[in-house]
This record gives structure tokens, C-alpha cells and sequence, in this order.
């Protein structure tokens, strides 16, 4: 067996065997430690009681206590009494009559029936009592871990549940476009050949389609040129009323340097009913226009109307993250004073 350092962290390991590996890291503790506390250095105590059989010897900062003695002493006791088991064991057939040995069997059944009745031999009632709230800790941490594995499976949304799914649709479809080509002799990609004369118009209308304005092109001048003739598509212009106008007024264009520069000329009330209108119709739409959204009924509702809840998802994204341990928190009642 190697040399182990006793301050290295291996050396507790019986197999390990310190290398300059070991040595350079040793080392590098102790430089480092005296460089950010040069006081604290001690170096392992010198005067310690350590048992020679004891499993943590080979630490050089362990001191053996009573547990540490009485567990030595069970397992050299438990050696003594396998050593000498074991030469009787091997002449029990020869010098051993069969009704000692019935004899030795039934006092060997009644010591593991009371050591299974007191389920902890070679503990003191501390330790029993010690251990059994360990067990108690685990199995709460186990519940606990759990409840919150259920919590997650049900804030999360759920997949599709009814009808078909897209993937299996597509992959049904492909399928079958797959048999009608090779019916007639055809590979993949001539696969439009099997198109209508409708499916195809649609498909040219949809790649003939502008892609809608993305970011920051949504406010630049061509996408807010667009969007206001399509708001003045459906307005019917008089241009005999617009002369007349451009006649009756000499300044209908004016300039900065007119006196009559801000004045609001007059507006026919058709006019106005007709702009009222249509700013009445545009709230209209934007009323009705939504994305579809999926919608998870297992969800905790946390919001009295849909504005409400509309607000509520704007907060969850900006600060979710950090106020999900509170929020977890107040609703098991963990963070609720006793």
C-alpha cells in the first residue's frame, strides 16, 4: 500500500496512494489559506485520541468519542464470536447431537426474533430515537419532493388531448402522397404534380403575400404609408368640394410664415360623422382581433376579469422568476408566522 497524506482529501480511501497531483493541491490549500487569514493555520491538532481500529483514523482532525469506542467494540466482539462459530460450525455433524442442534437453532430464532421486535440492536435509546426522526425527515422530504413534482406536472399546459395532432396529420399525409407517386412512377419532389388547379392558385397567392411587418419595421414610413391607405381605401373623395374649397380660400395650403398658420378650416359635417365612424369601426376590429392562445383549465385563476389577467402574465414575465420562492412560499403557508 502507498503513502496517503493525512491532509489530503483522498485519505480516507484505504486504496488511494497521494501523488503530485495531491501534493501540488495540499499545497495550494495552504498557500491560499494563509494569504486571506495567516492566523488560522494551525495544522492538525497534535494532542487527539484516536483508536488504532477506528474508520476515520487516517483524518487527521477526528477524535474518537464514545460512539466511536462502543462501535470498535461491536465489531471485534462480532469477529470473536464468528471466529469461534466457525470450527464449531465444521464439527457439528460429528460432535454435536441433533438435539443440540435443535436446541442452538431455536435460541438462534429467538435472538433474531427479538432483534427484529427491537428493530435496532446495539443502539442506546438516544441513537433509536435519533434515528427514527431521520426516517421521519427523509419521509417528509420525500412527500415534499413529491408535491412539488405533482405541482409542476399540473401548472404546466397539456398537450393535445383531442383529435389529431399536427405531426400525425402531416405524417399520414406524406404517407399517402408517398403511395400515389410511386403509383405513378414519380419521386418526392414532383409531388406538385398531383395538386389541383385550386391548390395550386392558393399556393401562389400565399407565396405572392408580403410577410407582415416584424420589430421595429412596424413604425418606419413605408409600413405607416400602407396602413393608411388602407385606411382611406374605402373613402369616397369629392374633388368638386375640394376645389371649390382651394378657390373660396387662398391660404388651403398654408405655410409657417402665414398669419392664419394653425387655423382650423371649416369641415362639412358629413365629413365628421363619416371620420367618427370610421375610428368607431377600427376600435371595432381591434376589439375582436386575438391570436388563438391555448387555454389550460387546470390553471389557478389569479385574476378577477381579462384585463386583469392580461396584466397579471405582463408581471409574470418581467419579475416571475424572481418572486416564484415567494410565491411558493405563501401558498403552501410556509412562509406564514405560526
Amino acid at each position: 500500500m502507498g503513502k496517503s497524506e493525512p491532509e489530503c482529501v483522498n485519505s480516507s480511501n484505504p486504496a488511494h496512494e497521494c501523488n503530485d497531483y495531491c501534493l501540488n493541491k495540499i499545497a495550494e490549500a495552504k498557500r491560499r489559506l494563509l494569504e486571506e487569514q495567516p492566523d488560522s493555520w494551525k495544522g492538525p491538532p497534535e494532542d487527539r485520541t484516536v483508536h488504532p481500529d477506528c474508520i476515520n483514523a487516517s483524518n487527521p482532525y477526528h477524535d474518537c468519542s464514545e460512539y466511536c469506542f462502543k462501535k470498535i467494540a461491536d465489531a471485534n466482539a462480532a469477529a470473536e464470536r464468528g471466529e469461534l462459530e466457525k470450527p464449531a460450525g465444521g464439527s457439528g455433524k460429528s460432535g454435536v447431537t441433533p438435539e443440540q442442534a435443535d436446541g442452538d437453532d431455536d435460541s438462534e430464532r429467538q435472538e433474531d426474533a427479538a432483534a427484529a421486535e427491537d428493530g435496532y440492536p446495539q443502539m442506546t435509546e438516544k441513537q433509536k430515537k435519533l434515528f427514527e426522526l431521520q426516517l421521519k425527515m427523509n419521509e417528509a422530504r420525500k412527500a415534499n419532493q413529491q408535491a412539488m413534482v405533482a405541482e409542476k406536472k399540473r401548472m404546466e399546459p397539456r398537450g393535445e388531448s383531442r383529435g389529431v395532432s399536427k405531426e400525425k396529420w402531416l405524417e399520414d399525409r406524406k404517407k399517402k402522397i408517398g403511395k400515389l407517386l410511386d403509383s405513378n412512377g414519380l419521386d418526392m419532389s414532383k409531388s406538385y404534380m398531383l395538386d389541383t388547379q385550386d391548390m395550386a392558385e392558393a399556393k401562389y397567392k400565399k407565396w405572392e403575400k408580403e410577410p407582415a411587418p416584424h420589430g421595429w419595421d412596424v413604425f418606419n414610413q413605408k409600413t405607416l404609408y400602407d396602413a393608411y391607405k388602407k385606411r382611406t381605401k374605402n373613402i369616397e373623395v369629392d374633388m368638386d368640394a375640394y376645389n371649390r374649397a382651394k378657390e373660396t380660400d387662398p391660404e388651403f395650403y398654408r405655410e409657417a410664415s402665414s398669419l392664419q398658420y394653425g387655423k382650423v378650416s371649416r369641415v362639412a359635417e358629413p365629413n365628421i360623422d363619416r371620420m367618427v365612424n370610421e375610428l368607431k369601426e377600427r376600435d371595432e376590429k381591434r376589439k375582436a382581433f386575438s391570436r388563438r392562445r391555448k387555454f389550460n383549465e387546470d390553471k389557478d385563476v389569479d385574476s378577477i376579469n381579462d384585463r386583469n389577467e392580461h396584466f397579471n402574465k405582463k408581471i409574470e414575465r418581467a419579475f416571475g422568476k424572481y418572486t416564484l420562492e415567494i410565491k411558493n412560499n405563501l401558498e403552501r403557508g410556509t412562509a406564514l408566522p405560526d
